[in-house]
């Protein structure tokens, strides 16, 4: 299983309820599943997207470092965070580049968006945003684009589109080639049919 959604589900002692199964999991979702602790979360060593919306969750980050070191993308929208020591324990979460914390406490704190960037500097997007107010893109290969195409000149598939041109012009040639080939091929069989007619005649 690479992709598990537990929305609404609710939990009943307020804990992740998964065992050690579960390690292929890419992506796991429980908004609204009524946590309010991630102790008992299980190691997931490919998790890179994790949505945990609206629940009660007011701590015990620091779980995540250890059990989900891969993870890129954290959703603790609508839960009970209220101070910047709380997400200071992401800061060992190397891989993370966008937090979203929209609705929570937390926001309402005086300079919120400068403290998170300044603490967890590995971030790129908080609630949506980077820190130069720039929206975060809707799909995960546009996040790939953000992060990993700067380095290159040109826009990505930039060489593919130059591979298509040099191949169609290839193809052009290579028909030019067989037309006339053929058309040679035609000239000699009209060659010998008109023997072979002579002949017969």
């Amino acid at each position: 299983v690479a992709e598990l959604v537990l929305d609404n589900c609710r939990s009943v002692d307020g804990e992740i309820g998964l065992n050690d199964s579960y390690k292929a999991l890419e992506f796991l979702s429980m908004a609204n599943a009524e946590l309010k602790s991630l102790s008992k979360l299980p190691k997931l060593p490919k998790l890179r997207k994790l949505e945990l919306s609206d629940n009660s969750i007011s701590g015990g980050l620091d779980v995540l470092a250890d059990r989900c070191p891969n993870l890129t993308y954290l959703n603790l929208s609508g839960n009970k965070i209220k101070d910047l020591s709380t997400v200071e324990a992401l800061t060992n979460l190397k891989n993370l580049k966008s937090l979203d914390l929209f609705n929570c406490e937390i926001t309402n704190l005086e300079n919120y968006r400068q403290s998170i960037f300044r603490r967890l500097s590995h971030i790129i997007f908080l609630d949506g945003f980077d820190e130069q107010d720039n929206e975060a893109p809707d799909s995960e290969e546009d996040d790939e684009d953000y992060e990993y195409d700067d380095d290159e000149a040109g826009p990505r598939g930039s060489e593919e589109d130059e591979d298509e041109e040099g191949a169609s012009d290839l193809e052009e040639e290579e028909e030019e080639e067989v037309g006339l080939s053929y058309l040679m091929k035609e000239d000699i069989h009209d060659e010998e049919d008109d023997d072979d007619y002579v002949e017969d005649g």
